[in-house]
């Protein structure tokens, strides 16, 4: 379970979603340019164009390492809430709904309709006010196909999470994880890596 210390209310702005927005409009302004600027210059550019990407994503305040490969149809909900490892991989149809902070580790896959949402409403509140918590993919981390990683959710180094998991909790390092809810099944052994 996520400690209460570790929720991070995404804005000060509105914490009554019913009576008006939960961003102010500084921060709404910034994602409509981003999202003008995603549609013409970034979802439509060929697949190979992976340095323009990154310097479109960098442009927006994302951190990105060396040699990414961030895909054309990738939604990136704010750029400047994530960081992208060296030599990761994100593929077509991920959806980074990125409301707070999503940090992907090196060399880490993410595979295609894969969703990472670090935002979510506290129902115990009349409000239903906007929280977040971050999410943390260590290295050499595969997301497979169409998986859910829920807000606040660190997955371990070397760990490989199975097509279509649903991940509500942490998930240990070098381990093969699959299902809904998704749980460790085994160890996962990489060649030319000691664990």
């Amino acid at each position: 379970m996520i400690k209460s210390e570790t929720l991070q209310f995404s804005s000060k702005h509105n914490e009554d979603t019913f009576s008006g927005p939960s961003f102010s409009l500084q921060n709404r302004i910034s994602r409509l340019i981003w999202n003008i600027v995603s549609f013409f210059l970034f979802r439509f550019t060929p697949n190979p164009l992976h340095g323009w990407r990154a310097f479109l994503l960098r442009l927006f305040g994302a951190e990105v390492g060396k040699k990414v490969h961030v895909y054309p149809k990738v939604k990136i909900w704010a750029p400047w809430n994530l960081s992208l490892g060296n030599e990761c991989g994100i593929a077509n149809g991920v959806n980074l709904y990125s409301q707070g902070r999503i940090n992907i580790g090196k060399r880490v896959v993410v595979s295609q309709g894969a969703h990472l949402v670090a935002g979510t409403h506290d129902y115990t509140k009349p409000g239903f006010p906007l929280i977040t918590f971050p999410i943390n993919i260590g290295d050499h981390v595969w997301i497979a196909a169409e998986a859910f990683i829920h807000p606040g959710v660190r997955i371990g180094e070397g760990s490989v999470i199975g097509a279509r998991s649903v991940v509500s909790k942490d998930m240990p390092s070098w381990m093969v994880c699959a299902g809904h809810p998704c749980v460790p099944l085994k160890e996962r052994k990489l060649e030319g890596i000691k664990n």
